[in-house]
């Protein structure tokens, strides 16, 4: 299963969006520092979810980093770009 895959596994399951968009950007980050080389490090998550309803951004990007956070603990995910939204709140 690809890292796409399994963020995007992991994160249905435990925040249940109602929009999830994973995009792989690894190839701008090609050769980078601390890249992984493994052309599934860096990712764009774009998430709406009821869960994040009265959440603050920070506990928001907290509650997706647990959601996940064995893929970055085992060094496959490098890096995660998030916009995180309750239903209701303009997605920009």
């Amino acid at each position: 299963m690809s890292a796409e895959a399994r963020l995007r596994e992991k994160l249905m399951v435990a925040l249940e969006p109602t929009r999830l968009d994973v995009v792989n950007e690894s190839e701008l980050h090609a050769g980078h520092r601390s890249s992984p080389g493994t052309g599934e490090s860096h990712f764009r998550i774009l998430i709406v979810s009821p869960k994040f309803a009265g959440v603050s951004r920070v506990g928001r990007h907290r509650m997706v980093n647990d959601a996940v956070a064995d893929e970055i603990a085992g060094g496959r995910i490098h890096a995660l770009a998030l916009s995180t939204y309750a239903p209701g709140e303009s997605v920009g």
